[in-house]
């Protein structure tokens, strides 16, 4: 993989964030700007149960909501552990970590800067995307979903 060109920082909260929380903390990051990628890491919170004795039957979970994150609503289908921040320069990670300050005041949370995103086509991305993908798609493909990634307009 080549080195990322642009900065990565990966937030993980010392548990699973609820939706309010996911929605706060989307909302306070999207006000600060400069972000290229966004990605809320977590297991799958799948609408129906998919194995054991009632496979096939609606799976309610209250984690499962649609938030409002930027202009635009948003599903999770994912309980969220980890997120990963592609930005584009330097000068967005400390009010990113302003942000993550006002956010997280009841537990603890972790930030690290690092490379975290893949930066060439994966096996996955090949599959999903093709030859031809964008770069900005790369590293963000669930072989497991049916769906493609929610992508968030920008100001750009």
């Amino acid at each position: 993989m080549t080195e990322a060109v642009y900065p990565q920082c990966r937030i993980v909260p010392a548990r699973f964030l609820n939706p309010e929380t996911v929605e706060a903390l989307l909302n306070r990051i999207l006000e600060v700007g400069g972000i290229r990628k966004l990605i809320l890491n977590g297991p799958r919170l799948p609408t129906t149960v998919p194995y054991g004795p009632a496979r096939g039957l609606p799976n309610p979970h209250q984690m499962r909501r649609v938030i409002h994150a930027g202009d635009q609503d948003v599903e999770l289908q994912v309980q969220v552990g980890t997120i990963l921040i592609e930005l584009e320069d330097r000068s967005f990670i400390e009010p990113i970590r302003k942000a993550c300050d006002e956010v997280f005041t009841k537990f603890p949370y972790g930030f690290s800067e690092g490379k975290f995103m893949k930066t060439q086509a994966t096996v996955s991305d090949y599959a999903k995307y093709g030859p031809d993908a964008d770069e900005v798609m790369l590293g963000t493909t669930d072989p497991k979903s049916r769906k493609g990634p929610m992508i968030i307009q920008g100001t750009k």
